[in-house]
């Protein structure tokens, strides 16, 4: 079922599906005080309370233990620190350090030194060998090895070791028989494991989506085990009630927007759009925030397509003065004209939802998001009027601004953080701080991309393109690694702003992880410019609960 089959008709999205019974709130409430008393039960300190932790994260269902969360967490920090922690157990060491770090606790990496030697010819510390036979430390380890951040070498010599002896384990599985034990765990349950881990890591990945796959992760047999499951269950179709319900709301406001008719040429996809704040947005309570932020999500990618396959250059330069003034000018096409009235009136709209819960007016700061973006536009439009190749890292740079997260993030500013304002100049420039990774990281998985975007035959370049424009000996093959390697790096900036980001901006530096985990799953097209991944996402989302 692609988008543009199903998205706008709210009838697809409520036939069949029935919002939750008193019932089965009823139910919810109840497992959700079953669950915590439980939670209260386990040993603080204890290896059984990070994996409770990470089941609950893995699960998708932590938003509602997030005190517990952070009382476990900061006890184990407290043992660390005081070195209480004196376990040699490959598992629990780097389960822990991964959780901490998630938490924002800047545990450093030499904890894995003592898994290390030093290497007779070399004279550098390696990771031990006798670790490959770990496969279960060696996943939590490939695990923790993602939250680095750059200059910790420690832990990237922890990625590529237990990357490649994972990658190396899957052999052994292959050949091993359906009920072979392998370090006491059954030969397919650690394959899955393996397969999961490398594909799927739980800091690069949607919780919610991926929350299947939270069976397969060692756990002892905890009485709170099947709790868990219940109420990830219940759960989930609460949240797929929910979303539904936001699904047809979105559907409705787009039509009744009009600029589907007023601009045909542009993409007509809101549940694609809304997915965006589903994903990055995932606690229940947000409802309004999603909503809300769906609305610049959409108008990012209609004027991207009013540069990209409409306008001539004089009437892309009229758009982008019209915006900077804040101005619908009589010498816009009709379509234009179309657009800045629903910018206007989006604008309008969220500054004074953002006053009201806040209290403090975002409209200036907003405008001043869509001139940067608009600018940048131009910016592309002009070089390909002129034939003009920038270098590849001058077309970054621009390009970091037209993947419009800037301006979604400046609506998430307005909307998340409390206590601040757009006066707070120290806070926007972490705001930027903050989403440059994550754009960056958009950016380079786009022009990864092997298929134009469903459909739309646009006219600007990639920076494949201009890598390789400007290195002529490098292979299509080259372009690829080296920009996955940039990608990888962006990973590393992010991780950095999120481990060291104030309070006040801890729920934002979230949305941005989120919305680094969605970008693979948002760029990977297939041979027809469809989105199959997305599209399973997002039904097991709004119709699939767990089984």
């Amino acid at each position: 079922m692609e988008f543009s089959k199903w998205s706008m008709e709210p009838s697809h999205l409520a036939n069949g599906h029935n919002g939750l019974t008193d019932c089965s709130e009823s139910l919810h409430e109840r497992t959700l005080k079953e669950v915590r008393n439980l939670i209260g039960k386990v040993k603080n300190g204890s290896l059984e309370s990070l994996e409770m932790v990470d089941t609950l994260q893995r699960h998708g269902i932590s938003y509602n233990f997030e005190k517990e969360i952070k009382s476990i967490l900061r006890e184990h920090f407290t043992w660390t620190c005081n070195g209480r922690s004196d376990s040699d157990n490959l598992y629990e060491i780097a389960l822990r350090f991964r959780l901490l770090r998630q938490e924002g606790y800047n545990v450093p990496a030499d904890v894995f030194e003592c898994f290390m030697s030093q290497d007779d010819n070399t004279g550098k510390l390696t990771f031990d060998k006798k670790m490959t036979e770990d496969i279960i430390g060696l996943t939590s380890m490939y695990e923790a090895s993602l939250l680095s951040i750059d200059g910790e070498d420690m832990l990237h010599e922890a990625a590529m070791f237990s990357k490649n002896a994972l990658t190396a384990s899957e052999k052994l599985f292959s050949s091993a028989s359906a009920d072979t034990d392998i370090n006491g765990t059954n030969s397919p349950t650690l394959k899955e494991l393996v397969k999961n881990t490398l594909l799927n890591p739980f800091h690069k990945s949607l919780p919610r989506f991926n929350s299947w796959s939270s069976k397969v992760y060692p756990q002892g047999p905890y009485e709170w085990t099947e709790a868990f499951r219940k109420l990830a269950i219940l759960d989930s179709e609460m949240v797929a009630s929910i979303n539904r319900r936001e699904a047809v709301q979105v559907t409705r406001w787009w039509k009744d927007l009009g600029l589907a008719k007023q601009l045909n040429f542009a993409r007509d996809q809101p549940l694609k759009w809304y997915t965006w704040s589903m994903a990055v947005l995932p606690d229940p309570k947000l409802s309004k925030e999603r909503l809300d932020i769906t609305k610049p999500i959409a108008m990012v990618y209609i004027i991207d397509d009013l540069f990209d396959v409409y306008g001539s250059l004089d009437e892309l330069t009229l758009l982008t003065e019209a915006i900077t003034r804040w101005e619908c000018m009589e010498e816009l096409p009709d379509c234009m004209k179309a657009c800045f009235r629903a910018l206007d009136d989006i604008t309008n709209e969220i500054s004074n939802n953002v006053y009201m819960k806040q209290g403090w007016n975002p409209t200036y700061l907003i405008k001043q998001a869509w001139k940067d973006l608009c600018d940048a536009f131009l910016v592309e439009a002009r070089w390909l009027t002129s034939s003009h190749f920038p270098s590849a890292e001058e077309y970054l740079r621009n390009a970091i601004i037209t993947s419009g997260v800037h301006v979604v993030f400046v609506h998430l500013f307005a909307h998340l953080c409390e206590d601040v304002t757009g006066q707070d100049l120290d806070m926007l420039n972490r705001l930027l701080a903050i989403s440059t990774p994550t754009a960056k990281i958009l950016r380079l998985w786009d022009d990864l991309g092997s298929a134009t975007d469903e459909n739309q035959e646009g006219r600007d370049g990639s920076f494949l393109d201009y890598y390789i424009k400007e290195n002529h000996n490098c292979s299509m093959e080259g372009a690829r690694k080296h920009v996955m390697e940039m990608i990888s790096d962006a990973w590393r900036d992010l991780n950095r702003e999120c481990l060291f980001s104030p309070s006040v901006l801890k729920l934002l530096a979230e949305v941005s992880l989120n919305t680094a985990r969605m970008v693979p799953l948002m760029y990977a097209y297939d041979k027809d410019g469809c989105l199959p991944r997305i599209q399973t996402y997002m039904k097991s989302l709004m119709f699939n609960a767990l089984d």
